[in-house]
């Protein structure tokens, strides 16, 4: 009996040690990743937040947020912002309409769908100069719009170096995003059961109710991850504007990276790490809304 009850515990305290064998070991495959992410993320971060608070990147002296308060207080500043803020608020919800649209309609069976969705997909995959080049022969000013526009009678436009620059970015943002969120849609779509189409088709509900009480309801978590990685892509038009448009483009498409990217080339190293930073905290700021109404929207449809 005494060694039946050795053997038992034995058997009961054996699994016991797994879980830490498995987590050195989970630690030693991951350690690779956290050494370069610390070394190419981290620490850089951290040495900018410092650089942030210092008057010069060498041998200089601790000023504080004076370095926030210089760039807060800068009309180039402000406009960089406000111009991002704007094409976020434009762009974003203009995407994920486009996105969702597309996907439900690209879920049903008629003639050409792959075609479409490859075309839908295409951006992805080209590379940035390559998506330029195409908007550049598009819109500039001698370019096949302007020139369909003067066949038509009326004057050229000055597309990139007018207002309508923003548009012009606002689209070519949402043509070269929406094939991603079109997949992701696409695969939140197909994962909701038909069965619950055809009962609230026999209950009487309408396309309307079917949309709103179903589809968008179990789209709740796609849609989520959709709305955060475009906004986070909002941030990052830089490439593409920076290409159409160069270092000084229309104070309409003027972003926060153009501001950054002007400090970087002026060895500005302390406005460029506070842009940075205070860029990084409206996003941070963004993404926690964004999960709060997330969290409300489930607990009220609950």
């Amino acid at each position: 009996m005494l060694q039946l009850a050795r053997r038992s515990k034995r058997a009961v305290f054996r699994p016991l040690q797994g879980p830490g064998k498995d987590g050195t070991a989970a630690m030693l495959f991951l350690a690779p990743s956290l050494i370069g992410f610390a070394v190419f993320y981290l620490f850089p971060f951290i040495g900018g937040f410092y650089y942030s608070l210092m008057d010069s990147p060498v041998e200089g002296s601790f000023v504080g947020a004076a370095n926030y308060a210089e760039v807060w207080n800068s009309d180039s500043f402000r406009k960089a912002a406000a111009n991002t803020a704007y094409f976020t608020g434009i762009g974003v919800p203009l995407l994920l309409t486009v996105s969702l649209l597309m996907a439900i309609l690209l879920n049903r069976s008629f003639p050409l769908r792959r075609w479409i969705r490859t075309a839908f997909v295409l951006p992805l995959v080209l590379p940035v100069a390559s998506v330029v080049l195409f908007w550049q022969v598009l819109f500039d000013t001698n370019g096949w719009l302007n020139r369909l526009i003067v066949d038509w009678g009326y004057a050229p436009v000055s597309w990139m170096e007018s207002g309508e620059a923003r548009t012009v970015i606002i689209l070519m943002y949402v043509w070269k995003n929406a094939g991603y969120n079109i997949v992701l849609l696409l695969a939140g779509l197909q994962t909701i059961p038909k069965d619950y189409y055809e009962t609230a088709s026999i209950d009487g509900a309408g396309k309307v109710r079917q949309f709103f009480g179903i589809t968008l309801r179990y789209l709740i978590p796609t849609l989520f991850f959709v709305t955060i990685m475009s906004v986070v892509g909002s941030f990052k038009v830089f490439r593409e504007t920076y290409l159409m448009s160069g270092e000084y483009p229309h104070d309409s498409i003027y972003m926060l990276q153009h501001y950054m990217n002007n400090m970087f080339l002026s060895l500005d190293y302390q406005k460029l790490t506070s842009a940075a930073y205070i860029m990084a905290a409206g996003m941070i700021a963004v993404v926690v809304l964004l999960f709060q109404a997330d969290s409300r929207f489930r607990r009220s449809i609950e």
